[in-house]
């Protein structure tokens, strides 16, 4: 599959000259988004301790045919590195990223390749490992589905194992679905992920896990809410170890759902 994966990327990058080549016309587009969550899961993890999460970002995209360039930065509050005593100081999460997608001549399949960058300012607490993690992606569709690569290029969020060696090369693969119901601006989706962060863990303090979940979301069609999406999921963790990931009492892999409105310009 990483074999699989790594040459969707390289595909997407030798098209951007044969794109070109072919005289097709670029183009540029920015779009902004804005949301509103009752709480902020990443990877089935709450980042908010069960509290409702206000996100947003900007999007630039350059469309060369077949190919489309993009990059784009994302907020969040969070608060997860507080309540695990990491840092004394930081609520906010700052995403940078950029890549290439697009699809196989004029079939339905498609691909995805690019870096993520996961930024959190504020004070570390002494000994503490910074929570920036680089991740690189890369992704093969087909209409609704997704199957998704992921590869830490730092340590994973801060975590290192009980030697203190680095997380650097943790993996996540993730499967997803979304399914629209004909034009009525409905759909339905699910998702399933396989964390294996890297290093020597013991049984009992292994961090990684799989995890799901399973929603439904309608997307405004029309008059001044018009791409305004509300939307629900149920979300949960598998094959993990739920004393790592509580904290003061507060378990952030348990069941939960989770209810979201969001609003594209």
């Amino acid at each position: 599959m990483r074999k699989l994966l790594v040459a969707c990327a390289a595909a997407g990058l030798l098209a951007l000259p044969a794109a070109t080549a072919l005289g097709q016309n670029p183009s540029h587009g920015w779009s902004a988004n804005i949301g509103l969550f009752s709480d902020y899961l990443f990877r089935g993890i709450s980042q908010t301790s069960g509290g409702p999460a206000i996100q947003g970002g900007f999007d630039y995209s350059y469309d060369a045919g077949p190919v489309n360039l993009y990059a784009g930065t994302w907020a969040s509050n969070i608060s997860w590195l507080e309540d695990s005593g990491s840092y004394t100081q930081s609520n906010l999460e700052v995403d940078f990223y950029g890549g290439v997608d697009g699809t196989f001549g004029h079939s339905d399949f498609g691909y995805d390749a690019g870096i993520h960058y996961y930024y959190y300012p504020g004070s570390r607490n002494p000994g503490a490992v910074s929570a920036n993690t680089t991740e690189v992606y890369t992704a093969l569709s087909w209409k609704w589905l997704t199957v998704k690569y992921s590869y830490a290029l730092s340590d994973y969020f801060g975590t290192r194992d009980a030697s203190g060696a680095s997380s650097a090369g943790t993996t996540y693969v993730e499967f997803s679905a979304s399914y629209p119901l004909s034009t009525t601006g409905f759909e339905v989706s699910a998702h399933y992920g396989i964390l294996d962060i890297d290093g020597n863990h013991p049984p009992d303090t292994d961090p990684g896990y799989n995890d799901w979940n399973i929603g439904a979301a309608y997307t405004v069609q029309s008059t001044v809410f018009k791409d305004t999406r509300l939307g629900a999921f149920f979300s949960g963790t598998i094959n993990i170890n739920r004393i790592v990931y509580t904290t003061e009492g507060r378990d952030s892999a348990e069941n939960r759902f989770v209810f979201y409105v969001t609003k594209t310009f």
